[in-house]
C-alpha cells in the first residue's frame, strides 16, 4: 500500500492546456473516486498516474518516489480497463497469471497467487475456461484478478463498469469495493456515474474542465457543495435550481415567495437550490405547485411539479395519487435548502444581521 500525491500536476496536447495544476492528496489505503463529466480530465489523471500519459508540468509521486519519469512497470500498479484487455486465446488462469510469469516467478508461485485471487473472486471454476466463454462481469472479475495477484501498491480502475449492464454494475459495485475493504490497497477510481462516486469512494474529487471543483467524503459533496456545479453534478435526481432575488428576507422567484434558511441574507440575485428529497407534501401552508407527471416508483413517487414558472423535481415516500393539471401544497425542508451567487455559482452563506447592519453601515 502506499500514499499518492498529485502536485500542481499540468498537462497539455500541444497547445493546448487539458489539467491546470491540480494537487490531490490520497492517504495509504484509500479508495478516491476521479468524478466528472466527458473532457474533464479524469481519465488523463489517471493515466499519468499509470505512466500511460507524459505529465507536463508538477509532480506525481507514489509513496516518497517521483514516477513523472519510470516506466509503468517500476511504478508498482495495476490497472484495470474499461474494456476487459483480456487474451482471448488464454485461459482465465493464464491471463490472471500473465503479468507475474513475465516478471519470472515460479510455476507454483503463479499458481498460489492465482488460486487466491480465483478464490476471492469466485473464479475458482472457471480457470480453465477462455475469455469468450464468459460473461460481462466474468470478464471484469478476471481483469480484476490480474491486478491482484501483482499485490501492487496501488489499484487503478479506468471507467470498468461502464459496458456493463444496469444490474450487474450495481453488484460489481458492491464487488469492488467488498475487495477494497479485503485487502485495503489504495484505489484510485474513475468514473463519469456519480452514483458509483457516491456509492464507493472513501473520498471523491469531483472535476470540470482539468480543475477541482471539490474534494471531500460523499456525504460532504452532497450535504454541502462547494458550488452548483458540484451541486448539479452529485446526487440522482439532481438538486433543482430556482433562480430569483432575496428582498427583505424573503426569497422571491417570478412572484412566488420561497422559505429561506436564515434571516439576515443580503439583497441579492441567488440561486436557490433544493434537492427533491427535501420537500413534503402538507395540507396547509407551504406553497403551491402544480403537478406535471407522476412517477410511482414503488416505494417512493417522483413527481414532476411546476413552481416558480419552471419545473422542479419531487421525491415523496407518499403514493401521490394527483393527476396533471391538479394542484399540491409542498413545504420546502429550509434546513436543506442551498443558496448560489448567480454569476459565480460558489455556494453563499447566511450573514447574520448584524454583518449585513456593519456593511451597510
Amino acid at each position: 500500500m502506499a500514499t499518492v500525491n498529485y502536485s500542481n500536476i499540468k498537462k497539455s496536447f500541444g497547445s493546448v492546456d487539458v489539467i491546470h495544476g491540480i494537487d490531490i492528496d490520497i492517504a495509504d489505503g484509500e479508495f478516491v473516486v476521479l468524478v466528472g463529466p466527458s473532457g474533464c480530465g479524469k481519465s488523463t489523471l489517471l493515466r499519468m498516474l499509470a505512466g500511460l500519459e507524459t505529465v507536463s508540468g508538477g509532480e506525481i509521486r507514489i509513496e516518497d518516489r517521483i514516477v513523472n519519469d519510470l516506466e509503468p512497470k517500476e511504478r508498482d500498479i495495476a490497472m484495470v480497463f474499461q474494456n476487459y484487455a483480456l487474451y482471448p486465446h488464454m485461459t482465465v488462469g493464464e491471463n490472471m497469471g500473465f503479468s507475474l510469469q513475465h516478471r519470472g516467478s515460479s510455476k507454483s508461485d503463479i499458481k498460489e497467487r492465482v488460486d487466491w485471487a480465483a478464490g476471492i473472486l469466485g473464479l475458482t471454476q472457471y480457470l480453465d475456461r477462455r475469455p469468450g466463454q464468459l460473461s460481462g462481469g466474468q470478464r471484469q472479475r478476471v481483469a480484476m484478478g490480474r491486478a491482484i495477484v501483482r499485490n501492487p501498491k496501488v489499484f487503478l480502475f479506468d471507467e470498468p463498469l461502464s459496458n456493463l449492464d444496469a444490474k450487474l454494475r450495481v453488484v460489481m459495485r458492491g464487488e469492488i469495493k467488498a475487495l477494497h475493504q479485503r485487502l485495503k490497497t489504495t484505489t484510485v477510481y474513475v468514473t463519469h456515474d456519480q452514483v458509483e462516486a457516491m456509492t464507493m469512494a472513501d473520498r471523491i474529487v469531483v472535476l470540470q474542465g482539468g480543475s477541482v471543483e471539490q474534494i471531500g467524503t460523499p456525504l460532504e459533496l452532497y450535504d454541502r457543495p462547494a458550488n452548483q456545479f458540484v451541486a448539479a453534478f452529485i446526487g440522482s435526481p439532481s438538486m433543482n435550481f430556482i433562480r430569483g432575488r432575496v428582498e427583505n428576507d424573503t426569497f422571491i422567484a417570478d412572484g412566488e415567495t420561497l422559505p429561506l434558511p436564515a434571516q439576515g441574507m443580503q439583497d441579492r440575485e441567488l440561486v436557490y437550490g433544493i434537492r427533491p428529497e427535501h420537500f413534503s407534501l402538507v395540507d396547509t401552508g407551504g406553497i403551491e405547485a402544480e403537478v406535471v407527471v407522476v412517477e410511482p416508483m414503488g416505494s417512493e413517487t417522483q413527481v414532476t411539479l411546476r413552481v416558480a414558472n419552471q419545473n422542479i423535481f419531487g421525491i415523496f415516500r407518499e403514493r401521490v395519487q394527483a393527476q396533471p393539471g391538479q394542484f399540491l401544497r409542498i413545504a420546502i425542508d429550509t434546513d436543506c435548502v442551498h443558496l448560489f451567487d448567480s454569476q459565480s455559482g460558489e455556494r453563499v452563506e447566511a450573514l447574520p444581521v448584524s454583518a449585513v447592519a456593519s456593511s451597510v453601515g
